[in-house]
């Protein structure tokens, strides 16, 4: 179990474990539309939808997972939870789901499937977790748009080197990003992951800094610090 201050995560059935890239972007995501409407896609063990429940007022927070495993675990953390009125997950894939939409979302959030590299693993449930030909970009884009409400936020931790393509993917369905920042391990380290948010005008400058995540091994920036602090236990 991953214990934050308001919340506990169970993870034990899930392929994807709870890691840096998830907590990045569920406190990073911005919220200033006051979303009323959440849903996150491919959910893994629920992260992402806890910690937006924790930082919105939202009244309804959807998830979808398609492995089973990961779905009841999903399910299992939302139910434990202080939210657990208002947190919902789905089992279905995204076609399946995107097929007879019910609602339109405020915030819809990924933290999806990557490595696009010929890289496989024998570990099926990971590699449908980890892998983009499970969930690829085009797809994500296409369903962020059908589902997205017109003054909706969409936003994705991907890795860096896919940024100019993903947003090229988006701007071709008139989503643009409005916020971005770009996330180095240590000062000494290379980009690795890119966080953005799109909605659907275009504005003529994107805001978009860097964040850099450890000084030393355990030794966090104060950006870092400042960032997920309402979360971690020991930040």
């Amino acid at each position: 179990m991953f214990k934050f201050k308001q919340f506990a995560v169970n993870q034990d059935r899930c392929a994807m474990k709870i890691g840096t890239d998830a907590v990045l972007l569920g406190a990073w995501c911005p919220i200033d539309n006051h979303p009323k409407s959440i849903l996150d896609i491919g959910a893994g063990t629920g992260i992402l939808g806890l910690m937006l429940a924790q930082r919105t007022n939202a009244d309804q927070i959807d998830a979808l997972e398609i492995d089973e495993e990961a779905y009841e675990q999903c399910v299992e953390n939302f139910e434990g939870s202080p939210w657990a009125d208002k947190l919902f997950c789905y089992h279905a894939a995204l076609d399946e789901f995107v097929d007879d939409p019910e609602d339109e979302y405020d915030l819809i959030i990924s933290n999806p499937p990557f490595y696009s590299e010929d890289f496989k693993t024998a570990d099926e449930q990971r590699a449908l977790a980890r892998f983009q030909d499970a969930m690829p970009f085009e797809d994500l884009i296409e369903a962020a748009d059908l589902l997205l409400s017109e003054n909706g936020i969409f936003a994705v931790v991907i890795p860096y080197k896919e940024e100019d393509r993903f947003i090229e993917l988006c701007a071709e369905y008139e989503l643009y990003p409005v916020k971005a920042t770009r996330v180095k391990g240590s000062h000494k380290t290379p980009i690795v992951r890119s966080l953005l948010a799109f909605k659907r005008f275009e504005l003529s400058v994107l805001t978009a800094d860097e964040l850099v995540v450890e000084i030393n091994r355990h030794e966090y920036t104060d950006d870092y610090i400042n960032l997920t602090q309402d979360f971690y236990l020991k930040m």
